[in-house]
């Protein structure tokens, strides 16, 4: 049986925002089956709880952000899919700041803090999203949809009119391990071109070599090279897998992107919850014995009962 979980123990990281440029602290603390993700501002009087879901989101520009005004909490994809690449359903998230930590642009620092910190299972049967109808958008020539499959796949396609980069096609079956390995190190990147323009709309003050592949009008700047050859495809699973989580639920479907972004994810996530037909909420149970296995922990990861 697959249980819902939540963390070993409360923990901490500090870091700075990739737009913002603010320093900010970020601690996790376990939650109570059914809680959900819960991010509250603690840097502010009054600040409401945000819980982590489609409905709530606000700007897309750029970043997934969660609500508006002075209680928004922006760049919070790729913390979401390492909770999502873990299987944690419940945790409550503090931050002193305007923006999750940025770390090193990858989901890789939230996925070692989350396997140092532990994992507990709690008494309380996971629920999946089955997908049982085809949801798509489109929007400006690039389009986004979900349909029927045993096991969340990603098939996502990329173009950028640049020879590091091109057109990059990579096809993602879901498992923790497979997200860990796979997926969880690929780095968000951008063009040394469009900082300028980006810093302007106050984006990027916080960008680096250290936590973003920088290319300029020919080649990858980054020192270090790529961590894989496809790794911008990869980061864009990444930021889905954090995007579709704010769905609620675990997902069995097939989502297949062309060109897509924040703001794609967003509308298809909320026209799946409008289309009610499209979709059911069922028991860890019932899903074949493959499926189960694929979203149980690798050894590597302390767990508790």
């Amino acid at each position: 049986m697959i249980y819902q979980r939540t963390l070993a123990k409360e923990v901490q990281v500090t870091g700075i925002g990739l737009h913002s440029g603010k320093k900010v602290k970020l601690k996790l603390y376990p939650a109570q089956a059914n809680t959900g993700i819960v991010f509250r501002r603690v840097d502010i009087k009054d600040s409401i709880d945000q819980k982590a879901d489609a409905i709530s989101v606000g700007a897309t520009d750029n970043n997934t952000t969660l609500g508006s005004g002075k209680d928004a909490i922006h760049t919070v994809e790729h913390l979401l899919a390492a909770l999502y690449g873990l299987g944690i359903d419940n945790v409550y998230i503090e931050i002193n700041g305007p923006e999750v930590p940025i770390m090193d642009g990858s989901g890789a620092s939230f996925v070692f803090l989350l396997k140092e910190t532990g994992v507990q299972h709690l008494n309380t049967t996971k629920k999946f999203m089955v997908i049982t109808d085809t949801v798509r958008v489109e929007h400006d020539g690039k389009w986004a949809q979900i349909e029927p499959a045993n096991n969340l796949i990603i098939d996502s396609t990329i173009v950028f009119a640049h020879p590091a980069i091109k057109t990059q096609r990579e096809t993602f079956e879901f498992s923790c391990e497979n997200f860990i390995n796979k997926i969880s190190r690929a780095r968000t990147f951008g063009m040394l071109r469009d900082v300028d323009m980006l810093k302007r709309k106050g984006l990027v003050k916080g960008g680096s070599l250290d936590n973003a592949i920088v290319l300029d009008d020919f080649k990858v700047m980054n020192p270090e090279g790529l961590r894989f050859r496809d790794e911008f495809v990869r980061h864009k699973i990444l930021d889905t897998i954090g995007d579709i989580s704010l769905m609620g639920y675990e997902i069995a479907g097939k989502v297949t992107t062309y060109k897509s972004g924040h703001h794609l994810h967003n509308l298809l996530c909320r026209k799946i919850l409008e289309t009610q037909s499209a979709y059911e909420i069922v028991s860890a149970a019932s899903l074949t014995a493959e499926v189960q296995e694929a979203h149980r922990l690798p050894n590597m990861i302390s767990v508790t009962n």
